[in-house]
């Protein structure tokens, strides 16, 4: 476990010190109040898009495995990969006590909407999604990656944290390039008009779930 120092308004306005304990590992570590945001916004974020992941591919498949069935266990193995994601941080939203993202409800509908929409395009539409998306969320890795590198010193457990962030990158990095090398995401119709408007979705995205 590591501590954050935090403050709450007493009912009498007065600014009361709390101590959350954090369970990443037994040894008691205190973080910053900085670093403790950091943490926080690092879980809610990532929470929050392999929930999405979770969705796009969830409507993909349930398109595809009926107008493209050679394709459905691709999908279903990187499905596969988000689902663990996404179990891996639902348990550090628990065992942190950090709040989830507001918008949940959004991303479960539009995730879902957006995977099951470009497969109703084509399979080489539906990768071109999970291109546009895994660059966006490969690189978003990378920069928590460097935003987080000082935490090892001032909590050493939190390498864990940031092996999970390292895996899961190399995952989507690796569903990037099945998009593109297996299945052609670049020849999909209107490819670059699709690739930059959901990178953008996703990094509006990011913007609006370190906020709320």
């Amino acid at each position: 476990m590591f501590a954050s120092k935090r403050f709450l308004l007493s009912p009498w306005n007065r600014t009361v010190p709390i101590t959350i304990c954090r369970s990443l590992s037994t040894a008691p570590k205190e973080l910053s109040q900085q670093d403790s945001q950091v943490l926080d916004r690092v879980i809610r974020v990532d929470q929050a898009g392999e929930l999405g992941a979770n969705q796009i591919y969830k409507g993909q498949h349930f398109v595809l495995q009926f107008t493209d069935p050679k394709v459905a266990p691709t999908i279903q193995h990187m499905w596969d990969q988000e689902k663990y994601h996404l179990k891996t941080f639902d348990n550090y939203i628990l065992e942190n006590r950090v709040r989830p993202t507001l918008l949940r409800p959004f991303w479960d509908v539009a995730g879902f909407a957006l995977g099951a929409g470009t497969a109703l395009l084509g399979t080489k539409a539906a990768m071109a999604c999970t291109e546009a998306v895994e660059t966006a969320i490969g690189g978003h890795y990378n920069d928590q990656l460097r935003d987080t590198v000082h935490l090892n010193d001032a909590a050493p457990e939190l390498e864990k944290l940031r092996d999970d962030l390292a895996e899961f990158r190399d995952d989507e990095l690796e569903h990037l390039n099945t998009a593109v090398d297996d299945w052609s995401a670049k020849e999909a119709p209107a490819h670059n008009l699709l690739n930059n408007a959901i990178q953008a979705g996703c990094q509006t995205a990011i913007w609006l779930c370190k906020r709320f």
